[in-house]
């Protein structure tokens, strides 16, 4: 017989930390090196486009042109990672934004950036709650329920822009002594703000982790013990108030927003939908949190080479924007073997 030492154990168990330890640091490491790649490809890009465009590109307010593009549909992104992790789809986040920019103008011109940031959150989180309560309550798919609540929203705020007491308070352009939000530099430092809020519910909550667990597997996740009605109204606040911040920084940057019928809101969804299936190509590498402000700059400066180059929105812009979404759509879900919802 052999008898084996407490020593020889104990040794045993320190080199098995040990190799884990390395292994845990590798993971780690990975992500950062491929973050440090995409940078420097970027960076390159960036100059040859400077140069073709005769050194208009890399010019300090041609970049905070696009920073200032790119700042709310961030957070719709940020919004619609969770929506998606939770396998879930909302076609009616155009029409929240189209009334939470209603609620900032109207309180904002009141109260100043204490009734902008009131009305605008409030409403989209009120809004999107309300929507996920009918996905968790009903057997209705999410996305033929959205399509209907989409129409409602857009004809409440068709409603309030035609209404003889609510016309000129919704259609009122927004004081310019409020609109620092959608502005550089305020707006670079709430994208770093949100990126950090945003960062650490996704990743390191329970929150965030059940509500991936419910979107790999809902019958799974009810076995393990995750309540799924409450999770996915908690994903609804979620979704809510970064979507109703973001209509805070569409009025603060446009200064006032049109009422859309037909359901022709959801052409507000389509930057917001670019960028989130770009950065769930860019997801087997980078956190998917991080990969929506990179995938958002990528697009958005694309748009303003287009646009240094002659080539007007409404026309191959959008051209462009729809080819984007279908080829990435199709690369970021090539190895799903059922139904992408």
């Amino acid at each position: 017989m052999f008898r084996i030492s407490a020593h020889s154990t104990k040794k045993g168990d320190a080199d098995m930390k040990k190799e884990l330890l390395i292994k845990s640091n590798e993971k780690q490491r990975k992500p950062v090196f491929y973050l440090i790649i995409l940078i420097g490809i970027l960076a390159v890009l960036a100059v040859i486009a400077h140069f073709a465009t005769g050194g208009l590109f890399l010019d300090v307010k041609n970049m905070q042109v696009i920073v200032s593009n790119a700042t709310y549909p961030i957070f719709i992104s940020w919004g619609m990672c969770f929506l998606f992790a939770c396998g879930y789809t909302d076609l009616s986040h155009g029409g929240v934004v189209i009334l939470g920019s209603f609620a900032t103008v109207v309180l904002g011109n009141k109260y100043g950036y204490p009734g902008m940031l009131i009305g605008g959150i409030a409403t989209g989180t009120l809004l999107i709650f309300l929507n996920f309560t009918i996905f968790a309550f009903t057997k209705i798919p999410s996305w033929i329920a959205s399509i209907s609540i989409a129409l409602l929203y857009e004809a409440i705020a068709v409603f309030l822009r035609l209404g003889n007491s609510t016309r000129d308070l919704v259609y009122a352009e927004l004081n310019r002594n409020y609109k620092a939000m959608g502005r550089f530099p305020l707006n670079l430092i709430l994208i770093v703000a949100g990126f950090i809020i945003v960062y650490t519910v996704y990743n390191k909550t329970s929150v965030g982790l059940n509500i991936r667990a419910i979107g790999g597997n809902k019958d799974v996740s009810k076995a393990l013990g995750i309540n799924v009605v409450k999770t996915l109204l908690r994903v609804g606040l979620i979704c809510g108030v970064l979507v109703g911040f973001a209509s805070v920084l569409q009025q603060s940057y446009a200064g006032r927003t049109q009422a859309l019928t037909g359901f022709t809101s959801i052409a507000l969804l389509f930057p917001p939908l670019a960028i989130v299936l770009l950065a769930q190509v860019l997801q087997k590498r980078i956190n998917i949190i991080i990969a929506v402000p990179i995938c958002a700059f990528i697009i958005y400066a694309v748009f303003n080479l287009m646009t240094i180059f002659g080539v007007q929105a409404g026309t191959l812009q959008e051209v462009f924007l729809g080819a984007f979404i279908i080829v990435f759509g199709i690369v970021g879900h090539r190895g799903d073997k059922e139904v992408v919802k």
